[in-house]
């Protein structure tokens, strides 16, 4: 499913609320550094020309809508047909969102949705640190099961690398992450498995979010294969990080 508008909404998010989303891609295509198996827009295609909507269209929809909403959101959220964080003005998008916020919805979070994968990029980094939520992506933290799960575009990508990169916010940021099981080409896809899991746990020690969101497919997925984890099953994955006081939130 495709965001065929730069703003869309208020719809009321699992994880969010009540959320008024922005879409900086494409309005008729993915556009995307990762290729989900579990993604809702589908798997990447081919765009040759990609239009991406300008810094003033951006402003304009968002002044438009904001200005006649009737709806108290809780947040505004950058998410829709790929990564948000790729839009070469992310940053001023950023602050003229904070700017109408506070005009329009001052009690309003501004929350990013974000594969992780731009987070080399000072200007990227800046506007992430501008925003009340930045949820920020790890489903595995061993490579090969990344690589497999999410597929990023860049082939020499590596978990230490994201690592790196989250730990810039010194733990001021959520951590999200998919489990799920499936079947890729005769591959296995399992991250609630105890090697990865430990993996997991020993990366979100490293990390130390302020919170972690933990979450299981919704949607429709490009790869049928996939199954939902059990809600006990979830509860059992989140309670060694309740137990040290970890703020999780799980969606099931």
């Amino acid at each position: 499913m495709l965001f065929d508008s730069i703003v869309y909404g208020p719809i009321r998010s699992r994880r969010l609320g009540v959320s008024l989303g922005v879409n900086l891609m494409p309005t008729d295509a993915k556009l995307c550094s990762f290729d989900c198996v579990y993604c809702e827009c589908g798997w990447n295609q081919p765009v040759l020309h990609p239009q991406l909507s300008t810094r003033q269209q951006v402003r304009d929809s968002l002044n438009t809508k904001l200005s006649t909403l009737n709806t108290n959101l809780d947040v505004i959220t950058f998410s829709g047909n790929g990564e948000p964080t790729m839009h070469p003005d992310f940053l001023g998008i950023i602050q003229d969102t904070c700017a109408l916020r506070d005009k329009y919805c001052p009690n309003a979070k501004v929350s990013v949705l974000s594969n992780s994968t731009q987070l080399g990029r000072v200007e990227v980094v800046q506007a992430l640190k501008l925003c009340d939520n930045r949820i920020l992506k790890l489903d595995s933290a061993i490579d090969a099961t990344m690589r497999l799960i999410d597929k990023p575009v860049n082939p020499h990508l590596t978990v230490a690398q994201v690592m790196e990169w989250l730990q810039q916010f010194d733990g001021d940021f959520t951590l999200q992450t998919c489990f799920l099981r499936g079947d890729y080409h005769g591959q296995v896809i399992d991250n609630t498995t105890p090697e990865e899991l430990a993996a997991w746990y020993q990366a979100v020690e490293i990390l130390h979010p302020k919170q972690v969101m933990i979450y299981v497919i919704d949607r429709a997925t490009p790869l049928q294969t996939l199954e939902k984890i059990p809600a006990e099953q979830m509860q059992a994955i989140a309670k060694p990080l309740l137990d040290k006081g970890i703020e999780v939130i799980i969606s099931v």
